[in-house]
């Protein structure tokens, strides 16, 4: 199977459809599938659902996509940093499902693995757990989640080989390997395409049967919040 591409276009060519839904990568700017999520723009493909730990900000990441009214939906864990995203939840513009970190990634996870459903302990009680199946284990109460099959996942690795092994840098190995395998079709843009037989097995994160396309490409290096202080003389 061919798994190489020229280009994040040709990577999503005959994936994308309106309504989707799409489960995406990244955590703030790191690790963030930025070509896929430009190609998507420029084919203009609406009414998105997607599900990511955040939206990026206003002019990048799936911020960019706020700014062109293609997401209806966001499942999320993190909204901040990006006043589109406000103004257009606070409208009521925008649908949005809050998940709890570790909620969200285990939805995933889940979701990669073909299981339907899990119970955990995290958000009883609270808002989070409106309208979901509550159940008692050993005294406790825990609620239903639901795995997450999406339609396509896009993320964003450090190295792949040509068969789809990826290997994802530091802070960027987050929402990725989960997100990864929880789409019926998986695209992966990366920094770097080594020869098959190159990478190290005990250091590959997420093996290839889960990767059905791959697209290399240059890539920005984003802080999202700079942090600095007065140099003291000393």
């Amino acid at each position: 199977m061919k798994k190489v591409y020229g280009s994040a276009q040709e990577a999503l060519d005959g994936l994308l459809f309106d309504g989707m839904f799409i489960a995406s990568g990244g955590f703030g700017l790191c690790g963030i599938p930025e070509l896929l999520l430009q190609a998507i723009k420029e084919a203009g493909t609406k009414d998105l659902t997607f599900a990511s730990n955040n939206a990026g900000v206003d002019d990048f990441g799936i911020g960019i996509l706020l700014q062109t009214r293609q997401v209806k939906k966001m499942l999320s864990s993190y909204v901040g940093e990006n006043a589109e995203f406000m103004r257009q939840y606070l409208s009521g513009e925008l649908e949005l499902e809050f998940n709890p970190q570790g909620t969200l990634a285990e939805r995933m996870r889940a979701g990669g693995c073909g299981i339907p459903g899990f119970y955990t302990k995290t958000g009883v009680g609270t808002v989070i757990a409106e309208g979901k199946e509550v159940k008692e284990f050993d005294g406790q109460e825990y609620i239903l989640e639901r795995g997450i099959f999406a339609d396509l996942s896009i993320v964003k690795a450090w190295k792949a080989d040509d068969t789809g092994n990826l290997i994802f840098r530091k802070t960027a190995r987050n929402f990725n390997p989960p997100a990864a395998m929880c789409g019926k079709v998986c695209v992966a843009e990366v920094e770097e395409i080594v020869p098959r037989g190159s990478l190290d097995p005990d250091a590959i994160h997420l093996p290839g049967i889960y990767v059905h396309r791959i697209v290399q490409g240059d890539h920005e290096k984003r802080i999202e919040q700079r942090t600095t202080r007065k140099r003291e003389d000393v």
